[in-house]
């Protein structure tokens, strides 16, 4: 069972300064995302100008978060060519982009020298580790978290590194 929004939306709303979030993965197959994933397949994408019709929760939040001055930051670490299910997710970042969110994203290739984490996290306020585990379908299984200062320190920099080299969601090309 997934971690619920509710429960979510009270670690990040703990957050004062900033909840910065790595993926690392190039496929996921969360519960919440199939239905429109199936439906991006068939040809089906977002139209910008209709807000209603992809507003959600999550953005809901990302919205309040951002809104208290809280900074919000995603950097997703891609292969390329990218594969299908990046591809989707490209298609729909500007709705978080809309909410708030900055996103950038790194081709894998230029992050072989930068010491990563073995799961994808979150990171709030740079004291709290969130470690999203996913099983080798991208299924999620379950969420460590730590606020270790030797992994706090390791995902910091992990963080850091990416964003840096990263390339803004509106200037990544597919």
């Amino acid at each position: 069972m997934a971690q619920s929004l509710s429960s979510f939306a009270d670690l990040i709303g703990s957050a004062d300064g900033s909840a910065v979030h790595l993926e690392m993965r190039d496929a996921y197959a969360v519960d919440g995302e199939a239905d429109g994933f199936a439906a991006w397949k068939a040809g089906h994408r977002l139209d910008p100008s209709d807000r209603r019709s992809w507003w959600r929760p999550w953005l809901d939040l990302v919205q309040e978060v951002t809104g208290k001055g809280v900074t919000m930051r995603r950097a997703r670490i891609v292969f390329e060519p990218v594969s299908e299910y990046i591809r989707f997710e490209h298609s729909g970042t500007f709705t978080n982009v809309a909410a708030g969110e900055e996103v950038r994203w790194l081709p894998r290739r230029n992050a072989s020298d930068i010491a990563l984490p073995g799961n994808d996290f979150w990171l709030f306020d740079g004291r709290i580790v969130q470690f999203n585990v996913f099983d080798g379908d991208g299924r999620w299984v379950h969420t460590d978290q730590t606020e270790d200062p030797a992994t706090v320190r390791l995902c910091v920099s992990a963080f850091e590194a990416v964003w840096e080299r990263g390339i803004p969601h509106e200037k990544y090309a597919l």
